[in-house]
């Protein structure tokens, strides 16, 4: 299935590949494309041959956040301000509480909400020129719960309160993420991952990444929502 905003292909053995399509605009994540990707992932959770979803950006960038023209517009008119955290909203809490395995291959500049997007996958793998940040620091709210899960509160709130960016490398050695490859074989080693998740029947996978879930304790409406 093609559209404008995302590229849905469906690999063998359950696996499936979510490309975020905006390269134009780095994969920023526009209420539209937000709202296509939470549509997307919900029709994928409802379907018994899917198993795992890998997830990545067109081009050269993961994505870049939230769409920052989308904000400009909506200091103007706080109705669509209102438009972005609803698509917002449920964006963000079908990520954290999704009930099967969602593994990010970070293949360029994860920023903003693309960090909290990489973050809130279960596994992730950068390429070589991945970057990760959160500059809305200076402006915005930041979603904190999750990285401090992963990577623990000294490194989390470093991360969190300067808006630093680190590369692929820091990243590895943070915990952020799991291996680093290079760009051009990022893909096929993110399919991998999904390949070898996917060799357990799917009740399972269910059951373990519901494990996972409770074990987090995160609450949304105390750490995602705005």
């Amino acid at each position: 299935m093609v559209s404008t905003l995302t590229v849905l292909e469906r690999k063998e053995n359950g696996v499936c590949v979510l490309t975020l399509n905006r390269p134009d605009k780095k994969n920023a994540l526009s209420i539209a494309l937000r709202d296509e990707v939470t549509d997307t992932l919900k029709g994928l959770a409802e379907d018994e041959q899917t198993k795992v979803i890998l997830i990545t950006g067109a081009g050269n960038a993961f994505s870049a956040g939230f769409d920052l023209e989308e904000f400009a517009k909506a200091a103007q008119n706080p109705e669509f301000m209102n438009a972005i955290w609803r698509s917002g909203d449920p964006f963000h809490e079908m990520l954290l509480k999704y009930p099967l395995p969602l593994i990010a291959a970070v293949n360029g500049a994860a920023l903003g909400g693309g960090m909290d997007l990489a973050v809130l996958c279960d596994i992730r793998i950068a390429g070589k020129d991945a970057a990760f940040g959160h500059p809305e620091v200076q402006f915005g709210d930041v979603v904190y719960a999750p990285l401090h899960d992963l990577i623990g509160g000294a490194h989390a709130r470093d991360l969190c309160l300067t808006g630093r960016r680190i590369d692929a490398t820091e990243a590895l050695r943070l915990g952020l993420v799991s291996e680093v490859t290079s760009t051009k074989n990022l893909h096929s080693r993110g399919f991998e991952i999904a390949s070898e998740i996917a060799r357990a029947p799917r009740e399972i996978i269910l059951r373990t990444k519901a494990k996972i879930i409770a074990r987090a304790g995160i609450e949304f409406t105390r750490t995602l929502e705005l």
